[in-house]
């Protein structure tokens, strides 16, 4: 959704030049996340003035806007300085420059706050807030957050307790709904708060010198926050400070992000902030304080990790698109998947993040799929297969209508929570409410550290690498692969099933050779989404089986970057309502691979020539039944289960093509967002 960078300096000369580029640079890595407007807060020629600048459009557009003032000294070396900028996706208030943030809390700019997330609560502090007088600038639900600040600050001046730590924590107990944010202060100069609750947030550390421990210890409160001027008790005697070896304050700069892509071209070592994780920066040092009381389960300590991703994986490269770049990178990023975890030569498969659960789940009632968008899809094209090898019932959940529904959930059900981005803001919900329940809950993600991947007690990462468009392409693949291989460990004590399990094994090893014959045919399907499906205002999709989800992924893609009307059609309910769609000028895509379901979509077939229809289909090479009078798209023959990443791939291709062919934005397609972290 929206993103966070911050950057802080401690005792590392920088000019506003290059603290600036900093900024922009954080905020042109996050632009995949789709935004609306962006801005950034500096510092300005004192610790008591702040700087703000905000743009409508693109972080381009913002650069151009900072580098036209002329009033702006960009030679101006500071030994310390904490800065944040933020690209927003509008969700309360139009897009436009008053409700960009940073959102401040007066015109002096006392309280200066950016913000992810949705304050759901916000309606009512903003009443409160107006009636004591306070004064809004726009309309958003992130400016009540600074406001606030200012209030508790202004009613709790002159307290000894008050320090930026235990302020942020009384205005984050007055919050609800899902945040991560950063904020700085004037009565604070050279400090941050950062926090978060549902919405992902790490901080990045670069130092000249080796630290002196590779974590940092959290200060537990003895309760619950109920006034600022109520002292916490600290559980450790002191916080282990950000220390060279030789124990002596040192050069240090953190990086703060609500994505990796933004820090790992300053540093690898990382930390991922956990809900209600309060951190103050402060002098180079950072403490990490809990806004809530310690239930027994929380670490008491965040581990400095290292990064894994490379600057030049979430470059372009010479790719046009990321999407383009991401659908031909398939081959690699679904043999990432399998590395490590398949044995061709025993046909035998280990996810090591399912070892100690395998008992468990192969005796559970009942296994629960539940995910949003293309990670649904990708839940949905692998159903079948999972009921089949592990003979275990099986059932697919949109997170959100699970979550409308109440859905009951028992202690001897397995959940698997399937995100790329670990933070899909509905299924963490949906988590939460399993976990409640005592279900033991799976995940399955593309992000470290994400809150499915913590929050989950076991899962499997799928390895993709990142994925910057917003249309997902390889991890949709890379999750369809994952999925398939936590069924054949699952089923890998059934006797009867060997000779399956060893079809599959085999057709897995020879998917990225399948993948690359399919990813040949791209000029093909760029002249015939330029010659037939250009000018069209709707398209039918259809097949049946484990082509179903492939249907239905197919047409999100095309809706979600051309903007074309697309409906993936199950071909078994052609008869019950959409057979009155179609006639000749009606494009229909019909998925006829070669399956024990190839007779029934036959007769689909029949159907919908009967009427007029004039067909592309997607079928085998070496299918030699199709008459010549169809357009077709041919994909090599994998074993049924694995057929349906084969005859995705073409149709990616197509979305992206039509896409192109209609000079939209391909890797920003219009009112959407990669990590949906709001419900």
């Amino acid at each position: 959704m929206c993103g966070i960078f911050a950057y802080l300096n401690y005792l590392v000369e920088k000019d506003r030049r290059e603290i600036i580029k900093n900024l922009l640079t954080g905020l042109s890595r996050l632009e995949y996340r789709g935004y609306d407007s962006a801005g950034i807060a500096i510092d300005g020629e004192s610790e008591t003035d702040v700087l703000l600048f905000k743009q409508v459009g693109k972080v381009a557009a913002l650069k151009a806007k900072i580098d036209a003032d002329t009033n702006l000294n960009f030679d101006k070396k500071f030994m310390s300085h904490v800065s944040m900028a933020h690209t927003r996706w509008a969700t309360h208030g139009q897009p436009s420059e008053r409700n960009s943030h940073p959102h401040r809390s007066d015109p002096k700019s006392e309280f200066t706050v950016v913000h992810n997330g949705i304050i759901t609560n916000y309606k009512e502090l903003r009443t409160l807030l107006e009636k004591k007088g306070y004064q809004f600038e726009s309309d958003t639900d992130t400016e009540c957050i600074a406001k606030l600040a200012k209030y508790v600050y202004d009613s709790q001046k002159g307290s000894k307790f008050l320090s930026f730590t235990n302020l942020i924590k009384a205005v984050c107990k007055e919050l609800e709904g899902a945040f991560a944010m950063l904020l700085k202060s004037t009565h604070y100069p050279n400090e941050m708060i950062a926090t978060r609750r549902g919405s992902p947030l790490l901080i990045g550390v670069r130092t000249a010198k080796k630290l002196k421990v590779d974590f940092v210890d959290v200060e537990f409160g003895a309760g619950d926050i109920t006034a600022v001027s109520a002292e916490p008790a600290v559980k450790r005697d002191q916080s282990r400070a950000f220390l060279s070896e030789d124990g002596l304050p040192q050069q240090i700069e953190y990086f703060l992000a609500s994505d990796p892509s933004a820090i790992v071209e300053h540093t690898k070592r990382v930390l991922y902030l956990e809900d209600d994780d309060i951190a103050h920066i402060n002098e180079g040092e950072l403490h990490i304080h809990r806004l809530r009381r310690d239930d027994g389960n929380q670490s008491s300590f965040r581990t400095i990790q290292t990064l894994e991703m490379e600057l030049a994986e979430i470059m372009k490269g010479s790719f046009d698109h990321f999407m383009q770049k991401e659908i031909y990178e398939q081959p690699e990023s679904v043999v990432n998947t399998m590395r490590g975890r398949v044995n061709f030569e025993e046909n035998k498969v280990t996810l090591g993040g399912l070892k100690q659960y395998l008992a468990t789940i192969r005796r559970c009632r009942r296994i629960l799929f539940v995910a949003c968008g293309t990670s649904f899809h990708s839940c949905l094209a692998t159903r079948a297969i999972f009921e089949e090898l592990t003979e275990i019932p099986c059932q697919g959940e949109l997170a959100s209508d699970f979550l409308d529904r109440k859905t009951p959930i028992f202690r001897d059900d397995v959940c698997v929570f399937v995100s790329q981005s670990g933070e899909t803001a509905d299924t963490i919900l949906a988590l939460r409410y399993c976990l409640e329940r005592g279900a033991l809950c799976v995940g399955v993600t593309n992000t470290v550290g994400s809150s499915i991947s913590r929050e989950t007690q076991c899962g499997i990462h799928i390895n993709a690498g990142p994925e910057i468009g917003v249309a997902s392409t390889k991890a949709y693949t890379s999750q369809y692969v994952a999925l398939i291989l936590m069924a054949l460990q699952l089923s890998e004590d059934k006797i009867s099933l060997m000779e399956r399990r060893k079809q599959i094994i085999n057709d897995l090893y020879e998917l990225p050779r399948y993948i690359k014959e399919t990813l040949a045919i791209d000029a093909s399907l760029k002249q015939l989404a330029k010659d037939v499906l250009h000018k069209e205002k709707s398209l039918l999709i259809m097949g049946r089986g484990y082509q179903n989800a492939t249907c239905l992924e197919a047409a999100l893609k095309i809706k979600e970057v051309s903007y074309m009307h697309s409906e993936g059609i199950l071909a078994g309910e052609l008869k019950h309502g959409p057979l009155a769609l179609i006639d000749e000028n009606m494009p229909v895509i019909l998925i006829m691979t070669k399956d024990s379901l190839y007779p029934k979509v036959q007769s689909a077939l029949q159907q919908v020539t009967a009427r007029k229809g004039r067909p592309i289909i997607i079928c085998n090479k070496d299918d030699t039944g199709i008459s010549a009078d169809f357009k077709t798209i041919r994909v090599p023959q994998a074993v049924d289960c694995l057929q349906g990443i084969l005859t995705i791939i073409p149709l990616q291709l197509l979305s992206y093509h039509l896409a192109c062919l209609n000079g939209v934005d391909v890797d920003f397609p219009r009112n959407l967002a990669k990590s949906v972290t709001v419900e």
